[in-house]
């Protein structure tokens, strides 16, 4: 019997512009119910196929800031998020979420901006996230925001990672699903979506479907180059003055 914080969603339409371009999400628009059945849930598929919409909804319904951060961050620089969070009803489990974190690559800049402002308050500690690199400071939010029982919402995490630190994020998530955390991510990352017995949900081919490690493109694509690249290269470039 699975035990998750969040244990899938529906979607009331009813509650969507009729001439909202999330009708035009082939994924998405058909989309009544999702069910969600382990602790760690990819989302893979093509730029524009919905990924990031449904998560970021996911996230907002839950009670995160729409640019990220934790649920106590409360700022916005550009309201950009959907009307899909207001369709959607999430199905939670018995267990509350003991912390949290929404991380998206698109807006970490503003979420690292406002930590720095949070954390001058009372019994704050300063993570100084603008002085280290990029991938440093992603770092520095799974090295102290990860915890057991909490709910994890990562929109392609690895878009700052080196191959190295990717792996380092893979041990980070595995330990903690292991100890009750939960895990929804979005990602092209071929390393990622390695992990043993996470569930991966394809949004192509116009509807939400299982997906095996071996069919999903970031693993196809990167092994077909790996395994051919010179050939790969060189047909590709060529095609390019035919």
């Amino acid at each position: 019997m699975k035990n998750l914080l969040i244990n899938g969603l529906t979607i009331n339409w009813e509650y969507i512009d009729p001439d909202s371009y999330l009708r035009n999400i082939e994924a998405i628009k058909d989309l009544q119910e999702l069910e969600i059945h382990k602790p760690v849930t990819f989302f893979v598929g093509e730029n524009g196929s919905g990924k990031s919409t449904l998560l970021e909804a996911i996230a907002v319904a839950y009670g995160f800031n729409p640019e990220g951060g934790t649920r106590n961050y409360s700022f916005s620089t550009y309201d950009s998020h959907s009307e899909l969070c207001e369709a959607i009803r999430l199905s939670k489990g018995v267990r509350k979420a003991q912390g949290g974190y929404f991380l998206r690559a698109e807006s970490f800049y503003n979420v690292a901006s406002m930590e720095e402002e949070y954390s001058r308050g009372p019994g704050g500690r300063p993570q100084h996230l603008h002085k280290k690199s990029h991938g440093e400071s992603f770092m520095a939010i799974v090295q102290n925001y990860f915890r057991p029982d909490g709910l994890y919402l990562l929109d392609e995490p690895e878009a700052a990672l080196s191959p190295q630190r990717q792996l380092t994020l893979l041990i980070e998530i595995h330990r903690c699903a292991a100890q009750g955390a939960q895990f929804v991510i979005v990602t092209h990352s071929p390393i990622l979506l390695g992990l043993p017995e996470a569930e991966i949900l394809s949004f192509d081919n116009g509807s939400i479907h299982p997906c095996d490690y071996n069919e999903t493109d970031s693993y196809r694509i990167t092994s077909m180059f790996i395994n051919d690249r010179e050939r790969i290269i060189r047909r590709l470039l060529d095609d390019q003055f035919d």
